[in-house]
């Protein structure tokens, strides 16, 4: 069984990511988690001193969340009925990325599935505040980012780029292989040439790596380097038909140069595809 957590602000893009899970995962037995947080608002001394010696929580905010996560199971249930599937709700007065690490943990959850909210001209970002947080505090779960509007389609053709710089760790890329093989998909995977040639070490990880993905389908594409990292990977998205894009989040890696980047900066890459980032 299958435990997959789904953070929610009770927004729009928070439902299309548990429709798109719900779909993604139809064919297994899963439990899931939908989560809200909320931190009541403490205006002055007397009600903190109250709220902490008291345990006495903001009424109408907790209520609030609790309403907003029986309508949220009531909207998936008008659109899905599958009966290997069971949702539990939970709604906790904690900050988003601690109550996420402890649920994590203590429900042995296996994805992590979040919504992404883009925008147009200069107010557009990369992935949104939530799920840039959650991908910097969550270290130990696959995070599966499913951009707004975003309508399901089974992932058939993954992108997988990698500089071949890091050695590969079978267990990191077993999500990756999993989803590859549940949906008989290609994993596409992507060298920018930044090089002229690879380095003995380069080709070992190459080796490494071809040798891990070598029990699905898969297919090796050197891409030339133009403008930037995020320009090549967008052009090679519409080149080669991706429908899912897979990345490693390594410590100073290229996942972690986006999310750090200024939001100016990062206008360029707004991934049109759900983005799964596979924990180091």
């Amino acid at each position: 069984m299958k435990n997959i957590l789904l953070p929610t602000d009770f927004s729009k893009n928070s439902l299309n990511a548990a429709k798109f899970a719900i779909e993604l995962f139809k064919e297994e037995e899963c439990i899931f988690h939908l989560l809200n947080t909320y931190t009541p608002a403490i205006v002055h001394s007397r009600f903190m001193a109250t709220t902490i010696h008291g345990g006495i929580l903001e009424d109408n905010v907790r209520s609030e969340s609790e309403r907003g996560l029986e309508e949220l199971l009531d909207q998936i249930n008008t659109y899905y009925k599958y009966p290997q599937h069971s949702f539990r709700s939970v709604s906790s007065f904690n900050l988003l990325t601690e109550e996420i690490k402890e649920l994590v943990e203590a429900e042995d959850i296996d994805f992590i599935v979040t919504g992404t909210k883009g925008a147009s001209g200069f107010d557009e970002v990369f992935l949104g505040s939530n799920t840039v947080r959650i991908i910097k505090a969550v270290r130990g779960c696959p995070i599966l980012a499913v951009p707004e509007d975003f309508e399901y389609v089974k992932p058939l053709e993954i992108g997988f780029p990698t500089n071949f710089k890091r050695n590969f760790n079978i267990e990191v890329i077993e999500p990756l292989l999993e989803m590859t093989a549940k949906f008989g998909a290609t994993i596409n995977i992507m060298h920018i040439n930044e090089e002229e040639k690879l380095s003995k070490y380069q080709e070992s990880n190459k080796d490494i790596l071809l040798e891990y993905v070598s029990s699905v389908s898969n297919c090796l594409h050197r891409m030339p380097y133009f403008a930037s990292k995020s320009d090549v990977i967008e052009f090679f998205i519409k080149e080669y038909g991706i429908q899912m894009l897979a990345l490693v989040h390594y410590r100073h890696g290229f996942l972690e140069e986006l999310v750090r980047e200024p939001v100016v900066k990062r206008i360029a890459f707004h991934t049109p595809i759900p983005l799964l980032v596979l924990p180091d």
